[in-house]
């Protein structure tokens, strides 16, 4: 799946959101809450159920991975979890705001402040260095210590060397510390990954799972992942298993 980003992501990130305490709602910390969640598309062969009756929650900082066979819905899941495609039942509350009773641009604006996103094709922007695409997303959301904050960003995944560097000329793993930089800058509530290794060697995606497992526990991002890789799978807190669309318990 490639969780495209549209043109309202860019355009309303200044927009305002209602905001809520995810304490407030449920008494705890619950940063992700998908409830009775369930898709369905229908054509001229019938309807389609994609996904039926998922129900989980994360607290901050913890960490989860979802597994499945191909075509089981995990994708799917983590589209809309993201607000990038709506459910046809149930709701996902991420950090207390539902996702659903948002207008599209809503929508957008929230997952630019509180959502950072990593993609198996790692999505850098061409003509932007490494510290430019890890700035774009604080210069979008009016961050005023922009550089300062990307460098600092870049030197942590160990990139310090490489700010001018323009993505074609990094190897794949750079690539994919790059994005990891730019999705943990913004210090988001949580943090969604689809197949994050899926393009790299072994050695260079246990180093880049390593990275993302290091910032998530020092920024407390809560970090939900699709992945093929069980090695993966085993570092996540849950395992969240997809089979032909419903959850395995």
């Amino acid at each position: 799946m490639e969780m495209g980003l549209g043109m309202s992501d860019v355009a309303n990130v200044k927009s305002e959101v209602g905001r809520h305490d995810p304490k407030s709602v449920s008494g705890a910390a619950t940063v992700v809450a998908v409830e009775g969640l369930g898709k369905s598309v229908t054509d001229s062969g019938g309807t389609l159920s994609i996904l039926r009756d998922i129900d989980f929650s994360l607290q901050r900082g913890e960490t989860a991975a979802i597994v499945g066979a191909s075509g089981s819905g995990k994708s799917t899941l983590l589209s809309i979890i993201a607000g990038l495609d709506t459910p046809t039942t149930g709701t996902v509350r991420l950090d207390g705001q539902d996702l659903f009773v948002l207008t599209e641009d809503e929508r957008a604006a929230l997952r630019a402040e509180k959502v950072g996103f990593v993609f198996q094709s790692f999505q850098l922007m061409g003509n932007l260095t490494a510290l430019e695409n890890v700035m774009l997303p604080l210069e979008l959301g009016g961050q005023r210590d922009a550089r300062a904050l990307a460098t600092d960003m870049l030197q942590r995944v160990g990139l310090g060397q490489r700010l001018g560097h323009y993505p074609k000329v990094l190897s794949g793993g750079e690539q994919q510390r790059v994005a990891l930089a730019r999705a943990f800058v913004v210090r988001p509530a949580v943090l969604l990954a689809d197949e994050p290794t899926g393009s790299l060697d072994f050695a260079t995606g246990e180093t880049v799972m390593n990275l993302m497992f290091d910032l998530n526990r020092e920024l407390g991002t809560t970090l939900l992942l699709v992945t093929h890789d069980r090695g993966i799978a085993a570092r996540c807190e849950h395992r969240i298993t997809i089979e032909a669309g419903r959850m395995v318990r």
